[in-house]
């Protein structure tokens, strides 16, 4: 568990439009890189049907009155392809997803992907995972949509079972294998960092217990942390689990009287999270310059408040 908050971006890597050249997302990156930022993450869609609505459908697992941020022909770029971009242009700021939908993905070739990306950023990545809300994609690749969490844990078993064991096998429903090799193995100590995404339920609360080092708090728990983080960690610690893991929380932006936001009341707003138990402040709403330097400047202005309000 980290000792101190960390702050952390999202970076939009999605679009209605064609922009034409994405570069100006990687100098982004980098440039929360170099003021200090300490993790950055992005989303993942593989494709899209035309049931949009579903986005807003909890059952489904969406956000209850949510909306879905592109069309069907929204641009998304494929994150672990991005993340492993801006991996070779920076140094020490964090690189992860929120969320990976890991089930679509085959377990031995992502358990390779991920790998190669830590050991390539010097043990720099976590994967923030969920089961997402659009059966499509799911039908899509060839996948049950019903079957959704129990893929996902699939995934995840096969992967932390190649990263940990040097000689692994393998007897599930889903799949067998005896004495396979994978190399190389992540650089972090136990592979790379899963951060679980789910509201505070036995599902989410086995699944972080068995396979999580993060909880990404979604849907109505993630505005109520004073009082999730304490139930959810009590789910976890019935699930056998250590309930003294990371957890995500959105400070709330606060704006001023011209619309720009407020960094230093917005940290300051996000105090009682961080005392509940946040360690991950996760500032978003921050529009991009589309210029390196501006938005190097900005970002110092966000590690600087932050440091100022919760260091």
């Amino acid at each position: 568990m980290t000792t101190k908050p960390q702050v952390s971006t999202t970076i939009t890597t999605f679009a209605n439009d064609d922009p034409g050249s994405f570069r100006h997302l990687v100098d982004r990156a980098r440039a929360a890189d170099v003021a200090g930022i300490d993790r950055i993450v992005c989303s993942d869609h593989v494709a899209y049907g035309e049931n949009l609505e579903a986005y807003g459908d909890p059952k489904n697992g969406g956000a209850a009155g949510g909306k879905q941020p592109t069309g069907p022909d929204g641009i998304w770029l494929e994150p672990l392809t991005f993340l492993t971009t801006v991996g070779a242009v920076t140094e020490n700021v964090r690189l992860g997803t929120n969320i990976l939908l890991a089930a679509l993905r085959r377990p031995v070739v992502l358990a390779k992907v991920l790998a190669t990306m830590d050991v390539l950023t010097d043990g720099r990545l976590d994967i923030g995972i969920g089961v997402g809300w659009q059966a499509e994609e799911y039908t899509a690749a060839g996948l049950d949509f019903a079957t959704r969490g129990r893929q996902l844990d699939h995934t995840i078993e096969v992967c932390q079972l190649l990263w940990r064991e040097q000689v692994a096998s393998y007897d599930s429903p889903e799949l067998q294998f005896e004495k396979i090799h994978q190399m190389p193995k992540p650089r972090q100590d136990g592979g790379v960092p899963i951060w679980v995404s789910g509201t505070v339920n036995k599902r989410s609360a086995r699944r972080l217990a068995k396979f999580g080092s993060g909880w990404i708090p979604w849907g109505d728990d993630a505005g109520n942390l004073v009082e999730t983080i304490p139930a959810m960690r009590a789910l976890v610690e019935a699930e056998g689990g250590d309930p003294n893991f990371d957890v995500v929380g959105n400070a709330v932006p606060v704006r001023d009287a011209e619309g720009a936001i407020d960094f230093a009341a917005t940290f300051a707003g996000a105090a009682p999270m961080v005392e509940a138990g946040v360690t991950d402040v996760r500032v978003g709403g921050i529009p991009p310059t589309g210029n390196y330097d501006d938005d190097l400047a900005v970002f110092q202005g966000v590690v600087k408040a932050f440091r100022a309000a919760l260091h």
